[in-house]
């Protein structure tokens, strides 16, 4: 018979995080770790990567499926919290592309939780950011921002994955509040704000739930 010590280790999490190095997805892999998780983050640059204490890192492109293959082997559910900067004028397709790539290797691997963070304004929610932001930030700069976002949430609606969408409002950098409002009746909802920290944190107590399995919950403060 096992101990608990040992149950516990062998049912951690075994996470593979995309976007590590971005805002949120460094909080991602630090709360992780933190919480006693097995990390492993695809980036781009380990010299970008050099504060990710505590997670295996595989030095690669999101949208090359091998590179992804690699870092997937092992693994129990995959986060991506890929994003990309405003770009009111060129096209926008790398969200998509490594959305499709993840897909595909997700399925090789056999491996099928997949937490993909979009944002507010991507797919049902559009609309629901407020004047400001409907009216001003995403016509003028997020517009084809959110055509890939698009594209990404169908890509993974159609993956036969086992996934959740997770649309955050308006970024910030303050404090987690740990009071985080998950909705998808969008009903009279205008625009908010959440904490980096807390999106990571809601992402992070998802693993091993299934209330938010193939839906595509908005959440806010």
């Amino acid at each position: 018979m096992q101990d608990s010590a040992t149950d516990t280790v062998q049912t951690q999490p075994k996470l593979l995080v995309l976007g590590a190095t971005g805002g949120t997805g460094r909080l991602i892999v630090n709360q992780a770790v933190t919480r006693g998780y097995d990390v492993t983050a695809l980036v781009r640059s380990a010299e970008k990567a050099g504060d990710l204490k505590g997670a295996r890192l595989v030095v690669g492109d999101a949208r090359d499926e091998a590179a992804l293959r690699e870092a997937i082997k092992g693994r129990t559910a995959v986060v991506s919290a890929l994003g990309t900067p405003a770009s009111p004028f060129r096209e926008v397709t790398l969200l998509s592309t490594a959305t499709r790539a993840l897909v595909s290797a997700m399925k090789a691997e056999h491996v099928s939780r997949l937490f993909c963070i979009t944002g507010m304004g991507a797919g049902d929610s559009a609309g629901h950011g407020g004047f400001v932001f409907d009216r001003l930030i995403f016509p003028l700069l997020l517009r084809k921002v959110y055509a890939d976002k698009n594209r990404q949430e169908a890509i993974v609606r159609a993956s036969g994955l086992d996934w959740s969408l997770v649309r955050p409002s308006v970024l910030n950098d303050k404090p987690a509040r740990n009071t985080v409002r998950a909705i998808t009746d969008l009903t009279g909802f205008h625009g908010g704000t959440i904490s980096r920290s807390d999106v990571a944190g809601f992402v992070l107590d998802q693993l091993g739930n299934e209330a938010w399995r193939h839906r595509a919950p908005l959440i806010t403060w």
